[in-house]
């Protein structure tokens, strides 16, 4: 095995790098490396590296922002995983490409399931559909895994780590009152928990869709209730719907997915989302890794 990692300094990205535990090399590509929106850049430098496997993490992730910016959102999310998959194909290598609980329009109220048909409410929901596509249409080994409510101690070269336990945390801070999205539901996943099943996910699996995420449910509020519980924190925390909140970009109210393809390999064993969280609160305070079995 021969991997490019794409996005390595992002927080699934860096995961992805400390858990690779498979026969073979590991190359890791930064911005720097390979920029997907320069033209040319991709098929120049994977003809080159000749990867037997390449796993993109790189995504315009600015859900709100990219109602005014769709362009940017579509050449990131879409043409450029379109671009990935036509060279992996010419290049006989799997791609392995992450999408997102947002494809989904939120109207059920049981868990998703890989088979259960996307309804984008947003732009950036589009792109990253759009993308799926693209991918599987483009590259007969391509793995199109979709995650949810992502955080972790990665940092992005150009943001510093940012994700919603940050965001609570930065916020409770400055000790004004803070107000939560109540009605919209999902698993917060930390991207350490989820690393180690994307490899088994390539080596036993089948092309195609996954989900993965951590176990269980909650809303944003209640999210944000246990980030500040474990963390000895009693900032003034109310919720309000998501029409008061009226962010740019409409968000689905329930988008917990059920991960019916990891079972069937035997992997679905990820911890519930409360013990993902302390394990998380843990390692950004002390630098030491906790994943789940360790």
């Amino acid at each position: 095995m021969r991997c490019a990692l794409i996005g390595v300094t992002g927080q699934l990205g860096h995961d992805l790098a400390r858990t690779f535990d498979l026969p073979g090399e590991l190359v890791r590509l930064t911005h720097a490396d390979l920029d997907l929106l320069t033209p040319g850049a991709v098929g120049r430098v994977l003809r080159e590296l000749r990867p037997t496997h390449v796993v993109n993490c790189a995504a315009y992730n600015l859900v709100d922002r990219a109602e005014d910016e769709r362009d940017a959102a579509f050449a990131l999310n879409a043409a450029a995983v379109g671009t990935l998959a036509e060279t992996c194909e010419t290049l006989g290598a799997t791609l392995i490409h992450f999408s997102t609980d947002y494809v989904f329009d939120g109207a059920k109220r049981t868990p998703y399931t890989e088979d259960d048909a996307p309804a984008p409410l947003g732009v950036y929901a589009a792109s990253k559909l759009a993308g799926e596509r693209l991918a599987l249409e483009h590259c007969r080994r391509a793995f199109v895994i979709r995650v949810c409510g992502l955080y972790g101690v990665g940092q992005s070269a150009t943001a510093g780590r940012t994700n919603f336990v940050e965001t609570m945390l930065r916020l409770a801070a400055s000790g004004k009152p803070l107000r939560v999205v109540g009605d919209q539901v999902l698993s917060p996943s930390y991207t350490l928990d989820l690393a180690p099943k994307v490899w088994r996910i390539l080596t036993r699996g089948a092309p195609g869709i996954y989900h993965l995420s951590s176990a269980g449910q909650t809303s944003f509020y209640e999210f944000a209730r246990e980030i500040f519980k474990q963390s000895g924190l009693t900032p003034p925390l109310s919720p309000v719907s998501a029409a008061e909140y009226n962010a740019r970009a409409r968000r689905p109210p329930y988008s917990v997915m059920a991960r019916t393809r990891l079972a069937a390999l035997g992997e679905d064993d990820l911890r519930p989302w409360p013990q993902a969280l302390a394990a998380y609160l843990r390692e950004r305070i002390t630098g030491a890794p906790a994943p789940a079995g360790s």
